[in-house]
């Protein structure tokens, strides 16, 4: 029949109202889902890495999200994990690392050791003076270019303007520098080079060699007790050329060291 509003009315009998239906009490669950839980999440992340093929490091990676890691991972094997909280990961072992142990009281000590080279100890004066004139190169550049003349520096008398120690008499201009030695002592070739004299020095260096190591650029040494090296001779950095002594005009031993530039002397210091 029509409602008065339009709508239409059942005619026939009520149907009968629903039952509820029955729901088993136990739920099928995931026979394997107790053992999930038992072993934790970052045990559970990194089988899942392993068996889908991502790849052990993204596992890793995955599971240290929020985790603190002292797992050291290698590029190949499965990482390891125990389950128990406040436990870290594991991985396999890795070699075994020396012990070290000293006294409570020990000191020890960092300072590095010296580190030398087998190369050319002439190459930076060779370059100095392929490249330009002996007197033209600076200071900065010169310094370290030449070797030691002993195997101890001791410096005594510099280079300059000076008391002399023979007359007494100020305003001597010492032409090198003075380098304590006792008589004896060997003493060193500063450069490659060409001996250009060996020989007594006429106005007080006594025995002397001079040597020529191109480019305007000559070393000598003097008050020399012997020598053993001849004119025209080669020479290397570092040869004995000499034994230091107290000849000419000298108050004791030692070893009196010039460095020339185109004849003229300069402060070996900034060559040494």
């Amino acid at each position: 029949m029509q409602h008065a509003r339009g709508r239409r009315r059942a005619t026939g009998p009520a149907t009968e109202p629903r039952l509820p239906e029955a729901f088993s009490a136990d739920r099928p669950r995931d026979a394997q889902r107790e053992a999930r839980r038992r072993r934790g999440p970052f045990r559970q992340v990194t089988d899942f890495a392993a068996a889908s093929g991502v790849g052990q490091k993204a596992g890793v990676a995955l599971a240290a999200t929020g985790l603190l890691l002292t797992v050291t991972v290698p590029a190949t094997s499965p990482v390891m994990a125990t389950g128990e909280q406040g436990s870290t990961s594991a991985s396999l072992a890795s070699p075994a690392q020396p012990e070290v142990s000293a006294e409570a009281a020990a000191q020890v000590d960092f300072s590095r050791t010296s580190v030398s080279t087998q190369g050319d100890p002439d190459g930076k004066l060779k370059q100095l003076l392929s490249a330009q004139s002996a007197g033209s190169i600076s200071r900065e550049a010169s310094t370290g270019s030449l070797g030691s003349p002993l195997e101890t520096l001791i410096k005594s008398s510099p280079f300059g303007y000076r008391v002399s120690p023979i007359t007494g008499g100020v305003g001597e201009f010492h032409r090198g520098q003075d380098f304590a030695a006792e008589c004896g002592t060997s003493v060193f070739a500063a450069a490659s080079g060409t001996v250009t004299f060996a020989g007594w020095h006429p106005y007080g260096g006594g025995n002397r060699v001079v040597i020529d190591h191109g480019n305007g650029l000559e070393t000598t040494y003097n008050h020399l007790s012997s020598s053993s090296v001849q004119v025209g001779q080669k020479v290397n950095r570092g040869d004995v050329v000499a034994l230091s002594g107290t000849t000419g005009a000298s108050t004791g031993c030692h070893l009196h060291f010039e460095v020339m530039v185109n004849g003229d002397v300069v402060d070996p210091t900034g060559w040494l």
